[in-house]
């Protein structure tokens, strides 16, 4: 275990060391400021842009309004006495001084006192709390989760006004020291599985979180590359994460990042969407219903058309309608999957287009491509319907990486079947199932499980 640094009574030997570690001189946004207080020369040291520019300007005055001779004999008396100042803070260490350093709060060095005197005085550049582009709302609150940590926490506490209610802070990342918020109800939450994920990201060796709440995913549960299923659900809902905390989950919030981790999640859960909770029991019971049944149909719509059309036998008189009249220049199969990378390549091309154009560019890819690509010869005018349903279907349900794992599924049964007939159709459905239900969360129980505790 490696020696920590202690702060000394010296205010030189502390700036000393605080302008080797810190490129005080080099970075334009760390500053050092000196001043006189109390007749003791003092070093101030933050970063611009974090500080309130108002509240330092208060506090310096108070502090400079200090005489020799009432100047206090230690660093908490002086907290106690010269700073008018809620969150303050006394630090006896230079691993704790630079980590709120770099944090944004701003820490002082007076001459004879031997620790260091925080100032959380730290404002955050943020946008507003706005409601989610993603998670709308039909009815109910339209705030959404923001990119600071402690607003997040703050508008939790604000729909939860429980002692039960526990946020614990940690920090993720020897270089990034991102902040890491646990929150739980201790007195409904699962004890096992609070105590396996803080375990867990307590355990985490990593150099840092770059890709904020994905990377922290990532640490927290190895992902095996043939399981596409997710193991976390994710709002961007402040109400659906406190449903969530009363119903005795685990949320877990990453600073930088505007949405929550849920914890534990059943594929019930990532299905359903708060906006079921804000209509009455009937329509909420019949919008679940909807929306598992079009997910059903994502997976198996394709692949049952095209083994009926391998075995036009089967198909009964009555449904004789969606045989495919037109002649079949390529292959059904060939079609297929040519439809579906070009739907995920316009999906990606709607990403990545400016707002303006989006429009135009939409009728262009769907009347244009859509109507000619059929009279040219390349698909069909059913495999282009069934695609095109497919395609819309996949946004009923809200988790994207969930679409995209019943899009894989979709395509082993569509190649199974092809290769093998019903017998693919029959192995490929049986590989659902068994993904589904061998699955497991991060708790170790079974995805279909929806119990806590």
């Amino acid at each position: 275990m490696r020696d920590i640094k202690k702060v000394t009574a010296s205010r030189e030997a502390n700036a000393s060391y605080m302008n080797q570690i810190l490129p005080v001189r080099d970075s334009f946004d760390i500053i050092q400021r000196d001043l006189m207080i109390g007749g003791r020369v003092a070093s101030f040291y933050f970063i611009d842009g974090f500080t309130k520019d108002e509240v330092m300007l208060k506090i310096m005055d108070s502090m400079m309004k200090v005489k020799e001779q009432d100047l206090p004999e230690d660093a908490t008396q002086f907290a106690r006495q010269c700073i008018p100042y809620v969150e303050v803070d006394i630090l006896g260490d230079f691993d704790q001084v630079l980590k709120n350093v770099l944090s944004g709060v701003t820490c002082l060095f007076i001459d004879g006192y031997e620790a260091a005197i925080a100032i959380d005085c730290r404002t955050y550049p943020a946008r507003s709390v706005d409601e989610p582009d993603k998670d709308k709302s039909l009815r109910g609150s339209r705030d959404g989760f923001v990119e600071t940590i402690v607003f997040n926490t703050a508008l939790m506490r604000r729909r939860i006004r429980d002692p039960h209610l526990v946020m614990e802070m940690t920090e993720v990342g020897d270089s990034s020291r991102t902040d890491v918020a646990i929150c739980y109800m201790n007195d409904r939450v699962d004890a096992k599985l609070l105590e396996n994920v803080s375990n867990r990201i307590k355990s985490i060796k990593t150099d840092d979180l770059r890709m904020n709440q994905q990377s922290l995913a990532e640490c927290l549960f190895k992902r095996k590359w043939y399981n596409p299923f997710p193991k976390f659900k994710f709002t961007e809902r402040p109400d659906t994460a406190a449903a969530c905390l009363l119903e005795g989950k685990v949320v877990i919030l990453v600073d930088n990042s505007p949405s929550a981790m849920i914890l534990p999640t059943s594929v019930y859960d990532i299905i359903e969407e708060a906006n079921d909770y804000y209509f009455p029991t009937l329509t909420s019971i019949y919008l679940k219903a909807s929306r598992g049944l079009i997910s059903f149909l994502t997976v198996f719509l394709t692949p049952v058309f095209l083994l009926f059309m391998q075995n036009l036998e089967w198909l009964p008189k009555m449904f004789y309608f969606v045989v495919v009249k037109d002649t079949v220049n390529i292959p059904l199969i060939f079609q297929l999957l040519m439809l579906e990378v070009a739907i995920d390549g316009l999906r990606l091309a709607a990403l990545n287009t400016p707002s303006m154009l989006s429009t135009p560019l939409s009728v262009i890819a769907g009347l244009v491509m859509g109507e000619f690509s059929v009279k040219s010869g390349w698909f069909n005018s059913e495999v282009m319907l069934y695609m095109a349903f497919v395609a819309v279907a996949n946004y009923t349900q809200p988790n994207f990486e969930l679409g995209y794992a019943l899009k894989f599924m979709r395509l082993q049964l569509l190649l199974l079947t092809a290769v093998f007939n019903w017998i693919g159709f029959l192995a490929g459905t049986i590989v659902v199932i068994v993904s589904i239900c061998f699955n497991k969360t991060l708790s170790g129980r079974s995805y279909l499980n929806v119990k806590l505790n």
